[in-house]
């Protein structure tokens, strides 16, 4: 028998994400430049050996705000997937666990209630009435993380929860808090892991727009979305100001959804069955 190959999706995405993910990494220790020293004598350079991108406007090293900027967008998303998942899976294991009673819909509800509003939008208002900052972007995106958990969650329960052996469990004397830690959750974290690589990218997409609108990540931290806002007015003489920091949001999340892609693939028992044959 031979065996289940890695998918190409995940052989694609990984690279990417590898890539983005290092930048972030190194620019905890090491950076070309400081990402905010200021040189207006050195301002619009073109790409060379003392900055490989080139600088902005005001003078910053273009490849140094990247690699900073990418520590700021993959942070925040990181957190509130964190906190999207921590609160959201539990009320969906909760949920499908008292299915049918007023505590399943009493929570249902409540997150079609929010998903009745554009979460971008929400997140706009959110963030101008607490104050711009990252970390009032990440509650923001963390608040709309947890209901898109809490249904996965919940639907992955419900199919595991008719299963034979969870009746066994139950026969055993076990209740229903150690029946979804012990049966319910391990059954399904491959589906889990999928849908926190989705809610990842868009993670890092809701973080670029706010950023981009001022109520992200503030001066002097850097962010891909704010690099973007900056350079909005000089794109038609100096478009690489615009491209490089797009480029890096659209690989990284074309990445994590390429990956997202191939775990599913790879994790699914069915579609890894057929790989095998």
């Amino acid at each position: 028998m031979s065996r289940a190959r890695l998918p190409l999706p995940l052989w694609l995405g990984a690279p990417l994400v590898a890539l983005a993910l290092g930048m972030a990494l190194i620019s905890l220790i090491w950076t070309p430049h400081a990402p905010a020293a200021l040189a207006i004598g050195d301002k619009l350079r073109a790409p060379g050996w003392s900055h490989p991108l080139g600088t902005d406007h005001l003078g910053r090293d273009l490849l140094s705000l990247l690699m900073a900027g990418a520590r700021t967008s993959l942070a925040v998303a990181l957190v509130a997937v964190g906190i999207g998942a921590g609160l959201g899976v539990p009320l969906g294991l909760w949920a499908a666990a008292r299915r049918g009673t007023w505590i399943d819909d009493l929570l249902m509800r409540a997150n079609d209630l929010i998903f009745a509003f554009p979460s971008l939008v929400i997140a706009i208002l959110i963030t101008a009435a607490f104050g711009p900052s990252a970390l009032n972007a990440i509650i923001a995106i963390g608040i709309f993380n947890i209901p898109v958990f809490a249904r996965v969650g919940r639907g992955g329960a419900l199919t595991i929860w008719s299963r034979e052996f969870i009746l066994a469990a139950r026969l055993a004397g076990k209740g229903a808090a150690r029946i979804s830690v012990e049966h319910v959750l391990p059954n399904i974290a491959s589906l889990l892991i999928v849908q926190g690589t989705i809610q990842f990218s868009l993670g890092i997409l809701a973080e670029a727009a706010l950023s981009y609108v001022g109520l992200g990540a503030q001066p002097p931290t850097a962010s891909w979305g704010r690099m973007l806002a900056e350079a909005q007015t000089l794109f038609y003489g100096y478009p690489r100001l615009a491209i490089v920091p797009g480029l890096a949001i659209v690989l990284t999340v074309l990445g994590l959804n390429l990956m997202g892609d191939g775990l599913r693939d790879h994790l699914d028992p069915r579609l890894r069955q057929r790989a095998v044959q």
